[in-house]
């Protein structure tokens, strides 16, 4: 049988036209994936939200406790926002407080299990702890979630990589 461009045509349109609509997202280093649905999307939020456009500036420029004050009250106005409680875990992170660093990603991927930064940054947030077991975890959940590998899949693996470079004992006993 010949294929055609016809034949290509349709399903390299689907694919496209997935690619391009509001609730998806290739992702990033500061993100990945899509919030919640409804007036709480990740898309509505980062759009019309001065204080999330203001946490993401914070974040760039490394003020943690900007990020704290600025997300905090995203998470409030929009409990949906998986990348704003995906950002609020990364800020805890930063500060060193890792109990509500874990907190605030499990609601990221509570909202949005597929969120492959939460998944990223929780399998950093493992590793600085020392539990390489549960960041491969993470690594295997993103590994599954994105179709192609994504920044968040090799940004995570470079991170495991350089832990088990830095910690060899730890890792040969896994």
């Amino acid at each position: 049988m010949r294929i055609t461009f016809r034949m290509l045509a349709v399903p390299l349109a689907i694919c496209l036209g997935c690619a391009a609509s509001p609730g998806w997202s290739a992702g990033g280093a500061g993100g990945g994936g899509g919030g919640g649905g409804g007036g709480d999307s990740t898309a509505d939020v980062a759009n019309a939200d001065s204080d999330y456009q203001a946490g993401l500036a914070a974040a760039k420029a490394k003020d943690w406790r900007q990020v704290v004050a600025r997300m905090g009250v995203v998470t409030q106005r929009s409990p949906k926002s998986a990348d704003a409680w995906n950002e609020l875990g990364h800020a805890y992170r930063q500060l060193g407080d890792m109990d509500n660093s874990f907190r605030n990603y499990a609601r990221a991927l509570q909202i949005d299990p597929r969120h492959k930064g939460a998944h990223e940054y929780l399998g950093e947030a493992y590793l600085q702890v020392g539990k390489l077991d549960m960041a491969e975890q993470e690594l295997q959940a993103l590994d599954k979630i994105c179709f192609i590998t994504c920044e968040e899949y090799r940004d995570l693996k470079e991170q495991i990589g350089r832990y088990k470079r830095e910690h060899p004992k730890t890792a040969s006993l896994l």
